[in-house]
């Protein structure tokens, strides 16, 4: 039962650390510090959008439309931390 949680948890790691990427990517971005129409920028962009969209999808149609601020980071994130930190745990009786 264990190398199943920790599996989880090492899953779990890798959807945080790319969802990290994801958001310091898109300050940088957002701040004009990085080029979307430089070719390594895009693809790296495109390739982060398209692992966290099916994350994404589902908690855009339930958050109200904020239009030119995006929500569904924060919520997908503050959710993943709860999931490794508290819930993953608790069901493993870890804690």
């Amino acid at each position: 039962m264990l190398a199943i949680y920790e599996l989880i948890q090492l899953i779990l790691s890798v959807v945080y650390m790319i969802m990290i990427v994801h958001i310091i990517m898109s300050w940088l971005i957002s701040f004009q510090v990085l080029n979307l129409h430089q070719p390594i920028v895009g693809q790296i962009w495109q390739g982060l959008n398209k692992l966290l969209e099916p994350i994404y999808r589902p908690i855009r149609r339930f958050m109200p439309d904020t239009h030119p601020l995006d929500l569904a980071p924060l919520v997908a994130f503050v959710a993943l931390i709860a999931l490794r930190s508290i819930i993953l745990p608790a069901i493993f009786g870890l804690r």
